[in-house]
């Protein structure tokens, strides 16, 4: 991939967070000139951000429909709130990506979601739509972390791609942590197809809960 050119903090701002369930947070918010895809993606500093060491990172991509709504069909709130409460414990950042749909936009996955219903797995929609199967590039991502000063990260995530492109993008990836497993009736086929399309580290045995 080739340098993407520096960015810098346009701001940075504190925020206290309560999330439904009454958990709360207290989040330090980046916003950033220069990314390369020029969309305005957030970085969280939760907990103490280790001087020396290595910081948990979650890379989480926007999701209206599960962060905000609460939608059942993915796992994507569980995951963002899981994120929050394990970062704040060890020290990191939860970089907020506006990519909603895998990279595809928010009326598209809706579109995707109707031709799930008729039988089509996730990544299927998509292309049945002639979108890539994921359209995320982590450029940005990687301009962020670089940005903050951080080159090495413990990565908060069950995607493999993630940390691939960090690496080629020269950010170390130290450990891939997995995230739990947020299953239920409604986004199995979602979460089977992740594993086995593109090899998400999600341990789907047993009986969805």
């Amino acid at each position: 991939m080739p340098n993407p050119g520096n960015a810098t903090v346009r701001s940075r701002v504190r925020i206290p967070l309560t999330f439904p369930d009454g958990y709360r947070a207290e989040a330090e918010v980046f916003t950033f000139h220069g990314l390369a895809d020029g969309a305005e993606h957030l970085a969280l500093a939760f907990g103490e951000v280790p001087e020396t060491g290595t910081p948990l990172v979650r890379l989480h991509s926007e999701c209206l429909t599960g962060d905000v709504f609460g939608s059942d069909r993915c796992d994507c709130g569980p995951q963002l709130r899981e994120s929050v409460e394990r970062i704040a414990q060890t020290g990191g950042y939860l970089l907020y990506l506006r990519q909603e749909g895998r990279g595809i936009g928010l009326y598209n996955k809706l579109d995707a979601y109707a031709l799930q219903d008729s039988g089509l797995d996730t990544y299927e929609a998509n292309t049945a739509l002639g979108l890539p199967e994921d359209g995320r590039d982590y450029t940005a991502a990687a301009q962020m972390l670089t940005t903050l000063g951080v080159s090495g990260i413990d990565l908060l995530s069950n995607n493999p791609d993630k940390a691939a492109q960090l690496t080629e993008l020269g950010i170390r990836i130290e450990r891939r942590v997995p995230t739990g497993v947020h299953l239920s009736d409604s986004n199995l086929h979602y979460l089977r197809a992740k594993v086995e399309h593109t090899g998400h580290s999600i341990a789907l045995a047993g009986p969805a809960h």
